[in-house]
């Protein structure tokens, strides 16, 4: 995303923060000075900037810190404080209720992308298991209905909207009344994209809501117009009570940190994240989680409901994972749930050492062929070999038969020897992290990790951003259990993907 080149200047200053002999006045002072120059850089007001300038200096003052604590940690505790409150209004939003109907309007500039946001949050909320439904109430706009009737059919959500009715109230009034009626859970309409100086259609917009009475006003907004983010908010909130915000084409344009922080600062909560044309790129909206994938420091708590919304969970294979075996067969299922969870480079952003720009932009193309190309090999293998506890290594055969099979399976994947081998290779590597799952289990009792085989294992670069060994420990006793960490498997075993290990052989 393009908020990563923040995310890496502020991680920036905070390590050479950290490279300091001694954490002195001039030390800190230097590292907040880069930290508010970032946050110009991204946009950000300078007000507000100053604002967390004060606050930071208010907190800090290393003459009055207790002697014998980490004043390091006390410096980044406080950033990371102030980046969160910069990006976190203090109000919360409407939240959905089973078993009854919840309405939203949907209000925003021309162009921000409603309605196809619209049916991002149907879809969302169809996959929590609620019974969603769309209104199309965009009269002004040509093909507005067709475009959100395309959108509905591809995600399979029912509809409503009359393309030849010009009264946008009748057919909003005409959708929610048919929908409740039906037992519609989640009814979001659509109305008309307006600018802040067209007072006939903010008149329209108020018609609306009178008539639907909905729960909650939707304001979506692009995330392009940056600081005008806070006027444009301001204005919509003057005609119609809005409860939320949509932030859309996040990932494409480098004004982001300014609308994020420009809506916080009208005190409307985000609630959601457009991060792509697809219809699934729609990302909730936590500003403590935000400024931790922000920073490389990742959500745990967040890869782990990822995996389990998407039904990713394997019993079995946990406890094969707990008794410290792991086949081909494994492997090959746990590339599949990675190519289930979305885009690589966000899906890594919530492990802890992957940051925002761990993956660059336009690499998760090369990186999905990667993985389907391992698939391929891995779907060339037979039963025996696939369910192996060694591989293709199967009962002390002759090296000339190990040959054979790579031979057979580089052939019938399309791939080459070369590249079957180099699997294999880090199939076996992957193996000996897995054994220190078993009986033992030496990583989830938090004991001494096998310096000789984890630290070969992993790419310096990685390791290193994952804090070393003891990063390492913390992040498994922050997945809290096995099943957490049997989930992130797949991400331990993704060899050669571009950004995550060096380069190819």
């Amino acid at each position: 995303m393009v908020l990563a080149d923040l995310g890496k200047s502020i991680s920036g200053a905070i390590r050479r923060m950290n490279q300091s002999a001694l954490v002195s006045e001039e030390v800190i002072t230097q590292m907040i000075k880069e930290v508010c120059n970032a946050l110009l850089v991204g946009d950000v007001n300078v007000r507000l900037v100053a604002q967390l300038r004060q606050n930071i200096q208010k907190q800090l003052n290393p003459e009055e810190m207790a002697k014998g604590l980490n004043k390091r940690k006390i410096v980044q505790k406080v950033l990371f404080d102030e980046l969160v409150k910069l990006l976190d209004p203090g109000r919360k939003p409407y939240k959905v209720v089973k078993n009854r109907p919840n309405i939203f309007m949907f209000v925003g500039l021309q162009g921000s992308g409603k309605t196809t946001t619209c049916t991002k949050l149907a879809l969302y909320y169809k996959r929590k298991g609620f019974k969603t439904c769309l209104v199309c109430a965009d009269t002004f706009r040509a093909g507005a209905y067709e475009q959100l009737v395309q959108n509905a059919t591809k995600a399979k959500i029912p509809y409503f909207g009359r393309k030849d009715e010009t009264d946008p109230v009748a057919v909003a009034r005409e959708g929610v009344e048919i929908f409740t009626q039906q037992g519609f859970e989640v009814i979001i309409v659509d109305t008309s994209g307006r600018h802040m100086q067209e007072e006939s259609l903010f008149e329209e917009m108020r018609q609306v809501s009178a008539a639907i009475n909905p729960h909650e006003h939707i304001f979506v907004m692009d995330a392009s117009i940056g600081q005008m983010a806070f006027d444009q908010a301001s204005a919509f909130s003057r005609s119609v009570s809005v409860g939320s915000v949509i932030l859309t084409k996040l990932d494409s344009h480098a004004k982001g940190g300014g609308a994020l922080s420009a809506v916080a600062a009208s005190h409307s909560p985000i609630i959601f994240l457009g991060t792509g044309e697809l219809l699934e790129n729609l990302e909730e909206f936590d500003p403590k989680s935000f400024v931790q994938r922000m920073l490389g420091m990742g959500d745990i708590g967040k890869f782990v409901s990822l995996i389990q919304e998407r039904g990713l969970g394997q019993p079995e294979m946990y406890q094969r994972l707990a008794k410290g075996l792991f086949t081909l067969r494994d492997m090959r299922d746990q590339f599949q749930n990675i190519l289930k969870m979305g885009p690589l480079s966000q899906v890594m952003q919530n492990i802890p050492g992957f940051s925002a720009e761990f993956i660059p932009q336009g690499k998760d193309d090369e990186s999905v062929l990667r993985i389907r190309r391992f698939l391929a090999m891995l779907d060339s293998m037979n039963d025996v070999e696939l369910d192996s506890p060694k591989g293709l290594q199967i009962n002390k055969e002759s090296k000339e038969k190990y040959n054979s099979r790579v031979l057979r399976i580089a052939r019938g994947s399309g791939t080459s020897v070369r590249e079957v081998s180099e699997l294999l290779d880090q199939f076996k590597k992957f193996q000996v992290v897995v054994s220190n799952f078993g009986p033992n289990n030496k990583l989830a009792n938090n004991a001494s990790l096998d310096r000789s085989g984890i630290q070969n294992l992993i790419n310096p670069k990685m390791l290193q951003q994952m804090g070393g060994m003891n990063g390492i420990k913390k992040m498994i006793n922050q997945m809290g259990g096995m099943e957490g960490l049997s989930g992130m498997m797949g991400g331990a075993g993704m060899p050669n993907i571009p950004g995550l290990r060096g380069k190819r052989r």
